[in-house]
């Protein structure tokens, strides 16, 4: 119990808000290059701080097994949301009070990646290849991060047979539930562009906001599918809506609003901005979307069996093969190999007072170990 709680700890304690970079990826070398990982760190961005193009730090680690022999890949992020305020304890400061362990990172996803390195302790080295692809860029933009870390295994050659994400998926208790798939996600700014003037003289103005409110009318009304058998309907939700007038008595120049669609397989990202801009247009207006992933899906199978076998040796409970909640870098994991997410209960990510049940970082690795064994084993 000491080693997995320990390791989360010194994690937990480098502050890393996205995009992570230094002392909290120090301290990963230090915890894996003991146990024969050959560590490899890199940085990619050459922006300004605070910018989408902002330096990202990633680390990929392998451990040889012997040749021929199955890659295992375990994956997550560094990186965590800003702390906030509120917090009883310092927010990068990890603190052991009961029965839970508190601080930013405890469950997403700083804790799981503890538990990721504990249990390959317990792995044996000719069982077969282990790896570890670990980005500090997730929680932000997520360009210079595990995109990076992809086209690094691909011209190294280390590309992995099977991956597993330590996303925070567990609801109720650990074990409760392991995401298969996500849904794909693309935000769409919308802009109808008006003629500015005086409200007492309409004819000699043009205003964009009927015209805007016109085409959400009709994109809110859209029913996009019913879903699927792995997954939720598709849905649409406007995000913002802006017009920029400081006057009362002044027509405005512009409108804008900004949609977001999760969608399921039956469409692409694509597909949803033509039909999205072929509506803006309709309305005298433009879309400009930005995808920022396609849904995919592992059908269930050997590599979800072994991981259901596995927690429910160490918990009893069955997880539930699930596609629900928001994206991950799962999303691009899934063009290099079969990917699965499981890790730690959701309920206080991204939240005051973050924090993780002890006796859950135990068995998380004890449940790892049994996975990455179980896959190896073929």
């Amino acid at each position: 119990m000491t080693q997995v709680l320990e390791l989360a700890k010194r994690l937990m304690a480098a502050p890393s808000v996205t995009p992570a970079t230094g002392a909290v990826f120090d301290a990963m070398e230090a915890m894996l290059s003991p146990l024969g990982f050959e560590v490899t760190r890199f940085t990619r961005g050459e922006g300004a701080a605070g910018t989408p193009e902002a330096p990202v730090e990633n680390l990929f680690a392998i451990r040889r097994g012997p040749a021929g022999s199955k890659h295992f890949a375990f994956a997550g992020h560094l990186d965590v949301v800003p702390p906030g305020g509120g917090w009883t304890s310092e927010a990068f400061d990890p603190e052991v009070r009961g029965d839970l362990l508190y601080g930013r990172g405890a469950v997403d996803m700083k804790g799981a990646i503890a538990c990721m390195v504990d249990a390959v302790a317990e792995v044996p080295v000719d069982a077969g290849t282990i790896s570890f692809v670990i980005t500090g860029d997730e929680e932000g933009p997520a360009l210079h991060g595990t995109r990076a870390l992809i086209d690094f295994m691909r011209e190294a050659g280390h590309q992995p047979d099977l991956c597993l994400v330590g996303e925070p998926t567990s609801v109720n208790r650990l074990g409760d539930m392991m995401k298969i798939g996500r849904r794909g996600s693309v935000n769409i700014w919308l802009e109808v562009q008006g003629t500015q003037g005086h409200v007492a003289y309409p004819h000699l103005a043009d205003n964009p906001i009927p015209k805007l409110v016109a085409m959400l009318a009709e994109l809110d009304a859209l029913v996009l599918d019913e879903g699927t058998d792995w997954f939720q309907p598709s849905n649409l939700e406007v995000t913002e809506v802006n017009v920029p007038n400081d006057a009362h008595n002044v027509i405005p120049a512009v409108a804008k609003a900004r949609i977001s669609i999760r969608f399921n397989d039956l469409h692409s990202g694509a597909s949803l901005s033509e039909k999205v801009g072929a509506i803006a247009q309709k309305h005298g207006g433009s879309a400009l979307p930005i995808i920022s992933g396609e849904p995919f899906l592992t059908p269930p199978g050997a590599f979800s069996d072994a991981i259901a076998a596995a927690v429910k040796a160490e918990t009893g409970v069955d997880p539930e093969p699930s596609t629900t909640g928001g994206t991950s870098d799962a999303r691009f994991l899934r063009a290099v190999c079969p990917v699965i997410e499981f890790g730690l209960v959701n309920a206080t990510m991204h939240k005051t007072n973050e924090a993780v049940a002890v006796e859950d970082l135990v068995t998380l690795s004890r449940i790892y170990t049994r996975i990455a064994r179980d896959v190896l084993a073929g």
